[in-house]
């Protein structure tokens, strides 16, 4: 039964699950960090679960996909569930946890087919039936008895280190895992008693839940992570429904955590496993509801759910027990606090960049999160405050710096040459699917605000006005600008900036040739694509979009295809000339020097930015510290060293320095500024 509270607030509810009571409906679903030591849980993976339990939240799940025998091998640097050695772990990050008032579970799982035949002890993949998968690209043998018997009871070892360990309970991964695919037709093609109808399919997942309860008592909480529909020619809900039923009849689950949508490929895993901003916000409340509304017992879900609106929307309207903002609370550790405190407008906006996927685990926004040992997730008030910092150039790198210095208390000033802040993000912004990212420049400005930090747009600041304000500290970031070209027709050349700023007119016909593989290119051959122009994107890559991570290659990569985008590979810009009204693009190609022409009505070049720091060289010199930062420094995430007793010191940020990404420019003006 449910507790009382004194708030009417749906999310600040407790919860009670076979006599473990949550203090709330907010929680973190389990994920594989990267933060594991040798796949143990040590002070780094513990002190990343710990800020999010000092931010309020109820239960804070992990071990994504944690092992538990040895033909389940780390793919992804999971935790290694199948071995004792994990239980001082599990105490030591039980105790840690449970002292904020929060609960904690781990997730374990036989990987099956997803495991890698060629990895730790180099042992064939596993599966019902002898079925590939795509994505992890590996021939499984079929299981037999023996099989059968020996994973059931790893399972159950695996459960019971949980118990040893002083954790609050487990759940088991189904789908597109061992016990998943018993229940899919797609790769249970058994004719014995574990294939062919439903009951049969269900089998091993009983077998494996009732060894778990047999080894955790009746007091442990057990869950499942699992799959509600996947789709043609997979499992189907109604399918799923009869397994729950099943389940639920049998005693062997005190909840669902429910997801949608298959993982055994990239675009799978992508637009419906784990949704980013390329999809709506919440997409499967509906079905999740359903689900909810037809088993009655305690459902968990997360799908994309980063904002308070939806959460709040999801348990007040019966949709779901559990709210999990798995990544948004990577983006803001304390939502709940911020909840509780009525500063639901402070909470740092998770965008959906899936910047934790691609660089584990780090937010594309806040530098702290997967370096909590490093850096503080909340920026502590100065010991001595009041200095005076001025901060040239309002993109992140200047917001982050204007920021950080003043909830230390500094008096902060900031310069900003454009009419408003953001930098490139403004550019980046503009670009079908990528629009959220405005939100990185929409919540530093309404920090800045509420800080008080005096923002002066339409001020190309020199040297002289940095000096007027008798500063003690000095940052620029006054960013870059599009490299510049030395090929022969380099004058008939546009960058994507004059594209996206509007600057230039675009063409019927464009050809965007990509010499870095990063989203600049890539984001402008989907924008003008998807307004009905006619693109060629070459790369000097094997394929497109090579330096980004999966999660954003393989939407842009779907997008070009279905918009008709022309991609060639591994071919360089090497010259342009005129002929008559059209332009004569001439490429070569990277791996035979072949060369060939393109005909066209405009170039699109992108090879990165060159720095536009003519105010810090003009700075330099005066500087105490001769604008030096101390590399030894802040690669012991130190303080700068302090040689002298007077004058300004003077840091460089951003693509000032050199033309980087968003997070290496917001990390560096955090681990700069938090030292002040």
């Amino acid at each position: 039964m449910e507790q009382k509270t004194t708030t009417k607030d749906p999310l600040l509810q407790p919860l009670t699950i076979r006599g473990l009571t949550l203090k709330n409906r907010v929680m973190s679903t389990s994920h594989a960090s990267g933060m594991d030591d040798d796949n143990m849980p040590a002070l780094r993976y513990q002190r990343y679960h710990e800020e999010k339990a000092k931010g309020g939240l109820a239960l804070t799940m992990f071990g994504g996909s944690s092992n538990i025998a040895p033909d389940s091998p780390s793919v992804f640097r999971q935790l290694n569930a199948g071995t004792d050695a994990i239980i001082p772990h599990f105490q030591e990050f039980s105790e840690r946890i449970h002292q904020h008032g929060t609960a904690l579970m781990c997730q374990i799982t036989h990987m099956g087919r997803r495991g890698d035949a060629q990895a730790e002890h180099w042992l064939p993949t596993i599966a019902p039936s002898p079925v590939r998968e795509d994505l992890h690209r590996n021939f499984p043998r079929e299981m037999d008895q023996y099989d059968i018997d020996r994973v059931v009871a790893a399972f159950g070892q695996a459960a019971r280190r949980c118990v040893e360990g002083g954790l609050d309970g487990l759940e088991t991964l189904a789908g597109g895992h061992l016990i998943g695919q018993f229940f899919s037709p797609k790769t249970n093609l058994r004719s014995d008693g574990y294939g062919g109808s439903v009951e049969n399919r269900t089998r091993f997942a009983l077998m494996v839940h009732e060894e778990i309860r047999r080894q955790t008592g009746d007091d442990f909480v057990v869950g499942m992570r699992l799959t509600l529909d996947e789709g043609e020619g997979g499992l189907r809900f109604d399918e799923v429904m009869q397994i729950a039923e099943i389940l639920k009849r049998e005693g062997a689950i005190d909840f669902f955590n429910c997801m949608v949508g298959r993982m055994d490929t990239e675009i799978t895993l992508v637009e419906e496993n784990m949704p980013g901003m390329s999809r709506p916000l919440a997409p499967y409340l509906d079905k999740v509801g359903e689900f909810r509304r037809e088993i009655g017992v305690p459902i968990f879900h997360a799908a994309r759910v980063t904002d308070v609106a939806n959460a709040r929307h999801a348990v007040r309207e019966g949709v779901l027990d559990m709210v999990a903002m798995t990544r948004a609370h990577i983006a803001d550790p304390q939502i709940v606090n911020k909840i509780m405190r009525g500063e639901e407008d402070r909470i740092r906006p998770c965008i959906g960049a899936s910047h934790c996927i691609h660089k584990k685990i780090h937010c594309i926004h806040n530098p702290a999160s997967g370096r909590e040992t490093l850096l503080p997730m909340e920026v502590p008030v100065s010991a001595a405050p009041g200095k005076k910092v001025v901060v040239v150039g309002g993109g992140p790198a200047g917001m982050e710096a204007a920021r950080v210095a003043a909830e230390r208390g500094h008096k902060v000033v900031l310069f900003e040459a454009a009419p408003k802040l953001g930098g490139q993000i403004q550019l980046a912004a503009k670009t079908t699917w990528r629009k959220d990212l405005i939100q990185i420049v929409d919540w530093r400005e309404a920090e800045l605000d509420k800080l008080g930090v005096d923002v002066r747009c339409n001020i190309y600041a020199e040297a002289a006005d940095v000096l007027a304000e008798n500063p003690d500290h000095v940052f620029v970031s006054t960013g870059g600008m599009p490299a510049g070209q030395t090929l022969p027709g380099a004058d008939l050349i546009v960058s994507s900036w004059d594209i996206l700023s509007g600057d230039v007119r675009v063409e019927q016909d464009v050809l965007i040739c990509d010499h870095t593989g990063r989203h600049e290119a890539v984001a402008t051959a989907d924008l003008l694509s998807s307004k009905g122009h006619k693109v060629t994107l070459t790369t000097i890559d094997a394929h497109a979009a090579t330096e980004m991570g999966y999660t954003d290659r393989i939407v842009f990569h779907k997008r070009l295809a279905a918009q008709g985008v022309t991609t060639l590979a591994y071919l360089k810009l090497g010259a342009l000339r005129k002929e008559g009204n059209r332009l004569v693009a001439t490429l070569t190609h990277e791996l035979t020097g072949q060369t060939q022409e393109i005909i066209t009505d405009q170039v699109v070049l992108e090879t990165g930015t060159d720095p536009m720091a003519d105010v810090f060289f003009e700075l330099r010199d005066g500087a105490a510290n001769k604008g030096i930062s101390d590399v030894d420094a802040m690669a012991n995430w130190s303080p700068q060293p302090q040689t002298y007793t007077q004058g300004y010191t003077l840091h460089r940020l951003g693509d000032a320095v050199t033309s980087r990404t968003i997070h290496s420019a917001l990390l560096e003006a955090y681990r700069l500024a938090i030292h002040l």
